[in-house]
């Protein structure tokens, strides 16, 4: 059974004449003591209430014909959860006798009737579930004497509820009416719960308290929280359509000004605005076909009235057409030579990168043009390249700009959003080259292997077109949708390493590698810019710190491990940070302060990296290898050991696939050619084999590590430890051949750091360390090797004394 929405939507008082004390109320001693029952599923009816049912099922259609038969009453009553056929479990057990007025058969076997409740009642237990409910009931008679506390309470809803009434629109006159002139408690509660704006559960336990004084006491505060709620959204309203009527005054306004300034020869504000914009796109110098679109754009915008928010998104547009620098540039002075004593001024080593920088300089200035490759400075963290990328722009006298774009994941930072977006702007490109006011300056695009993608597009792919030379002629950015010509900006890039970074875009890229920095040049490089830049930041001078170059080179080795310098400047002004507190608590007895070694260790406290122990390796089957990282190189041990087992190979440390399979490759060269090395091996199914890489949690990959491992093994069964001062580095294949492997700098600089005094490289390599810094070849002994014969020939003699580089 539902609620008959097509009849009426809810009538609850029809007439409060006859319903309200209607005569034709029976007693309960003439009502019948066995009632048909009727469930509902979303309505509770009141005593007093009229309202129309739709009547859907077979035996509620059965029920209804055998009602209207005989005396039309039938009791109805709330389900517990809406099922079709209710059950007497489904029930609740309070509800109301009721009387059918109207009957009505539709085509569809759909019922439809009108109801009027007439008092509670209360199911004592059922006689009949079959064809429909037939129940045993009590009916429920308010005492006829009133109480006093029953008059108060019934005053004080009824007061309530007729506020709530002038306040809501939905109630009926006839409602309204009503309430005025009933003056009955108990048919006041049932006039306020069956109109009040409640959920089923609240109007069912208004129903099921038939003592007037309770009903009273729960009508009381769903009265206030009702009223309450009004309140709050009148408020609401009132504050809605104040801002409405302000907007709608304020424009009324406007259009009566612009007609009075019109009439008293005035200029319009408006007009003055379009003049104003139309003078930006004459100056601006912009091609004919973006003035066209311009120009366009601000007739539309002069038919658009003020207020309407269409307007602010068009001179938006228009402003940023006019205000770019379409024609204006920068007279850049290309001097070589001024431009290799910024260099040599900013930056002290890195030769190769300098050369190749003013290289393409003096293309530059020969050819008069900024076409060419575009510059990627690849190096790890703290080595120079974006202050090498200021410096070239300070060497061609343009302004610079840097665009981090470290975590950049959608297209439109670089391409823009299309105006259809609210609060779309132009991409970081566009809106750059706005903010330096010239078309060619030098634009520093850093981390570009930090980007992602996501659902929003790849930045990657939208670069391509920025990048290429022979695009960015007519780049596109999807707000301004008109070309602007990139071709004269100066792009440089620059990355950690490139490896993540899409391959279109690499292929577009010059690399120019930035090599980690040897100590001896971070002991320059401190004493010429670092301590220097730190002094003035703290505010002291020369003659108030002392800086020895061993101090330095105690900072440099014991202090900080990193390929470039922003470690080693954070420990530089920890040291004077403690110098100025020490002088400062002095009270002027101290007036310098000479920063020994030993002053070092006392301030600073053990120091981070201490010096590596090389008589840690006592065991057999330990190998020191060197790696590389976008921070630089390090050095690795790899561990191996035997146990019992059925032959497999059991490798740990986080490594990836491509050392598993070099970790396979030099077990099995090793067990083709043991005899041929001397090496004799156990029964080798009858034992595991595994390798460990320590710093599991760091992961690991890579060829280089193959003649580690070979090492490691070979080690392990001849029962041999290899020297702690001895690592090596190379791919191994299967055959027993050493190949070459990248980052030899980076992997030696990491091996006289941490003491190593012997290296063993591939002979493929040697070109590798002809470019290698004087300090390497003065602290490394290298041995150049072809194949695993020659390492076994270096690493397992007594006294190892291989050829200087």
């Amino acid at each position: 059974m539902h609620v008959d929405q097509d009849i009426i939507d809810i009538l609850k008082i029809k007439a409060s004449s006859k319903i309200v004390g209607s005569p034709e109320d029976k007693s309960s001693t003439s009502l019948s003591e066995h009632l048909p029952i009727l469930g509902l599923s979303d309505i509770v009816i009141f005593p007093g209430m009229v309202a129309p049912l739709l009547i859907e099922s077979t035996s509620s259609s059965d029920l209804i014909d055998d009602v209207v038969s005989g005396n039309r009453l039938i009791g109805l009553v709330l389900q517990t959860s809406p099922v079709d056929d209710p059950a007497p479990k489904d029930l609740h057990e309070f509800g109301c006798l009721a009387r059918v007025q109207k009957m009505v058969k539709q085509p569809n076997q759909q019922v439809r009737i009108l109801i009027e409740g007439l008092k509670r009642i209360r199911i004592l237990d059922f006689k009949q579930t079959d064809p429909y409910l037939l129940a045993r009931v009590e009916y429920l008679d308010e005492p006829a004497q009133v109480s006093v506390e029953a008059k108060a309470l019934a005053r004080t809803s009824k007061k309530l509820f007729q506020e709530i009434l002038e306040h809501s629109p939905t109630m009926t006159d006839q409602v309204k009416s009503t309430s005025l002139n009933v003056e009955d408690p108990e048919k006041l509660s049932d006039l306020i719960g069956a109109n009040l704006n409640l959920k089923l559960q609240e109007h069912q336990t208004l129903l099921s308290s038939y003592m007037v004084v309770e009903r009273f006491k729960i009508l009381l505060p769903l009265l206030k929280h009702e009223l309450e709620i009004q309140s709050i959204g009148a408020r609401i309203q009132k504050e809605t359509s104040s801002s409405i009527s302000k907007s709608q005054r304020n424009f009324y306004l406007r259009e009566q000004l612009r007609i009075i300034q019109r009439e008293l020869g005035e200029e319009d504000p408006s007009a003055s605005e379009m003049t104003s914009l139309k003078s930006l796109i004459d100056g601006s110098g912009m091609p004919e076909e973006t003035r066209a679109v311009a120009l366009k754009e601000l007739d539309r915008l002069k038919n658009i009235p003020v207020a309407v928010p269409e307007y602010s998104v068009s001179r938006h547009y228009v402003e940023w057409l006019a205000s770019l620098p379409w024609a204006t540039s920068v007279q850049h002075r290309l001097d070589l030579e001024e431009a290799s004593q910024i260099l040599e001024r900013e930056h002290f080593g890195l030769k190769q990168v300098k050369d190749r920088l003013l290289e393409h300089l003096a293309v530059m200035k020969q050819s008069r043009a900024a076409r060419g490759p575009i510059l990627c400075l690849v190096g790890p963290p703290g080595v120079g390249k974006t202050s090498l990328g200021r410096s070239i722009a300070e060497s061609l006298g343009r302004p610079f700009a840097r665009i981090s774009l470290g975590g950049i994941r959608d297209e439109a930072e670089i391409r823009g959003h299309r105006r259809t977006y609210v609060g779309s702007m132009p991409g970081r490109i566009i809106q750059t080259i706005k903010r330096l006011g010239a078309r060619n300056p030098v634009i520093l695009l850093d981390e570009i292997d930090k980007m992602g993608s996501d659902f929003r597009g790849d930045p990657a792919s939208a670069l391509l077109e920025v990048l290429d030379p022979q695009q960015n002629k007519n780049f596109s950015d999807h707000y301004l949708e008109v070309p602007f010509d990139l071709s004269e900006i100066l792009f440089i890039t620059t990355a950690n390493w490139l490896e993540p970074v899409h391959p279109a875009l690499k292929d577009r890229l010059e690399v120019i590698e930035l090599s980690s920095y040897t100590t001896a040049e971070k002991v320059q490089i401190t004493k010429r810019h670092l301590l220097p830049r730190q002094l003035k930041d703290h505010g002291l001078s020369n003659r108030q710190i002392k800086m020895p170059a061993a101090s330095i080179r105690c900072l440099v080795e014991l202090y900080t491990r990193e390929a470039g310098v922003r470690q080693l400047e954070r420990s530089i002004a920890a040291v004077l940070r403690k110098a100025t507190r020490e002088q400062m608590e002095s009270h002027g007895r101290i007036s310098s302060t000479l920063v020994t070694e030993d002053w070092i260790d006392h301030q600073l406290g053990v120091p981070k990296h201490p010096a590596p122990d090389h008589e840690s390796i006592e065991d057999s089957g330990i190998a020191v290898g060197l790696g590389w990282t976008p921070s630089g190189g390090e050095i690795l041990y790899v561990e191996a050991t035997s146990l019992p087992g059925r032959g497999k190979l059991i490798l740990t440390g986080s490594l990836g696939d491509v050392m598993k399979e070099s970790a396979q490759a030099a077990l099995t060269h090793l067990r083709s050619q043991a005899g041929d090395m001397g090496v004799k091996l156990p029964a080798m199914d009858a034992l595991d084999i595994h390798i460990h890489v320590p710093a599991g949690a760091t992961p690991k990959d890579g060829p280089s590590a193959g003649i580690a491992i070979f090492a490691a093994l070979a080690s392990l069964f001849m029962g041999k430890p290899l020297s702690s001062r001895l690592a090596m580095t190379g791919e191994i294949s299967l055959r027993g051949r050493v190949l070459p492997v990248g980052g030899v700098r980076e992997k030696l600089l990491a091996a006289v750091r941490s003491g190593v005094r012997e290296v063993v490289l591939p002979e493929a390599n040697r070109k590798d360390w002809e470019k290698a810094p004087t300090e390497i070849g003065k602290k490394l002994n290298i041995h150049w090797i072809k194949h695993v014969q020659d390492m076994m020939d270096v690493i397992f003699k007594t006294n190892l004394r291989g050829k200087k580089g």
